[in-house]
């Protein structure tokens, strides 16, 4: 079982920690080696901590999905990796550039530098969304550059694969990202848009022409959503010398519809080395925010305000979902027997359906929950190594195949809203020994039964009955 910390000089699978170079609020990076490996490494590894966000461990698997699948000078290269079954981690290679962060210190930059900045992560992005991956979390610290020159992107643990399963959406209800640089679809948990990595680099590219983030910091989720219809102070308002075609470029990024921005990273990369050529419009000229009458019929008007599309999704992501509440405590041979029986004759006759695992870490009403269990293993990533386990005869590849801890007072509620946001077509359950369909009422499976918008399927073991 992965351990809860790691230590310096600890060795997994043959890697040796040297020194921890970066504790983040959902990983931690390592400097490893390796006997078989004479490259520079980095190790990530989810945090596992008392009281850590179980989206750390989600959007770990989400990287474990999406980095190997990348390729190009503009993502580290993947060497090995590990799920919970073990310690789970990922080493790649280290990029020997130093990051955007250390800027900050010397905002505001030169006009040119943000515009070579600005062209820079275009290009970047432009690979990412040719390979079908939008990042959702672009900031400094996840920009870095390589003594070659090309931009390098890092920390996939938000991004959004269009063609494989998006957990992070699937789990979660509430917005993740860095709220500076978050689009405003995204702040209505929309993970779809291409173009929201376009808003983030308009801010990135405001924040270090003006020495100021467009949209502060906000905390809270409503602070966070003004940008949907309160419009930042222009640039050339701030910084004189600011030039009309990078306050153009600025704002147009910038705009609350996605389809008034650039329509991909390639035209806003082209824009930025081909400046003598940029269309000026009123955006170029703005010396003063909207006036409060405008920002007052953005704010209450509903036809003033932007309608935000979800994309469809493609490939497997937008398979229908089989799903299996798994019940973990029960360790009843015949019963996971007959359930997997029971997947695999659904396959037959719905052969492109996904598979998703569910188990419900349920929580105490009153009192919070210690995340670690007596021996000090995470209890989330625990049940998402059980779970793998338990999957592991139905022999589905990894893109076919997910599983999902939720964690809940009420097991039937998680499952039931886990049931109503996601393209779940069947639910199997297991029912326990000598249960008739009578004894199911009142509980997880017959709430499940009488309340899900889709099939539901009670199985029982061989010799107890029939399935209901």
């Amino acid at each position: 079982m992965p351990k809860a910390r790691l230590n310096k000089g600890d060795v997994v699978d043959g890697f040796t920690l040297v020194d921890r170079v970066h504790s983040g609020g959902m990983a931690a990076l390592w400097e490893v080696t390796h006997p078989k490996h004479d490259v520079p490494m980095l190790m990530k590894v989810p945090r596992l901590h008392e009281g850590e966000d179980p989206a750390a461990i989600v959007g770990f698997e989400m990287e474990q999905m999406i980095l190997p699948r990348l390729s190009g000078p503009h993502v580290p290269r993947v060497i090995a990796s590990a799920g919970f079954e073990r310690q789970p981690y990922l080493v790649m290679e280290r990029i020997p550039g130093e990051s955007l962060l250390p800027k900050l210190r010397k905002l505001p930059l030169p006009i040119d530098d943000v515009a070579m900045i600005g062209a820079q992560v275009a290009i970047a992005i432009d690979a990412l969304h040719r390979q079908h991956v939008i990042h959702l979390d672009l900031k400094p610290s996840n920009i870095l550059t390589r003594p070659t020159g090309e931009t390098v992107l890092v920390d996939f643990g938000l991004s959004h694969h269009e063609q494989l399963p998006d957990l992070m959406e699937e789990e979660f209800r509430l917005p993740y990202g860095t709220a500076p640089y978050m689009a405003p679809e995204q702040t209505m948990g929309i993970r779809t848009e291409a173009r929201s990595d376009l808003f983030a680099i308009g801010v990135l590219m405001y924040f270090f022409a003006t020495g100021e983030r467009p949209f502060g910091d906000p905390q809270r989720l409503k602070d966070l959503r003004r940008r949907i219809w309160r419009d930042p102070t222009p640039p050339r308002a701030i910084r004189k010398d600011c030039p009309p075609w990078l306050q153009e470029v600025i704002l147009r990024c910038l705009e609350v519809d996605p389809d008034r921005r650039y329509p991909t990273a390639a035209q806003l990369a082209f824009d930025l080395t081909h400046r003598d050529g940029i269309a000026l419009t009123q955006r170029a000229e703005k010396l003063r925010r909207d006036r409060w009458t405008e920002v007052f019929r953005r704010r209450f008007n509903p036809e003033a305000q932007p309608r935000f599309r979800r994309k469809a999704a493609e490939g497997i992501a937008a398979a229908p979902i089989v799903a299996i509440a798994v019940d973990l405590s029960n360790s009843d041979a015949e019963l996971t027997r007959a359930l997997h029986q029971a997947v695999k004759r659904i396959l037959l006759t719905l052969p492109d359906t996904r598979v998703v695992c569910l188990n419900v870490l349920r929580l105490n009403r009153i009192a919070p929950d210690a995340t670690l269990d007596a021996d000090g293993h995470n209890k989330h990533a625990q049940r998402l190594a059980e779970l793998r386990h338990w999957a592991a005869p139905l022999g589905l590849p990894e893109d076919r195949l997910t599983t999902t801890v939720l964690e809940a007072v009420s097991p039937a509620s998680a499952l039931l809203e886990y049931i109503e946001v996601n393209p779940v077509e069947h639910v199997l359950m297991g029912a326990r020994a000598n249960s008739a369909i009578r004894s199911l009422l009142g509980s997880v499976a017959g709430e499940v039964a009488a309340q899900a918008p889709c099939t539901v399927t009670v199985v029982r073991a061989r010799g107890r009955g029939a399935e209901v």
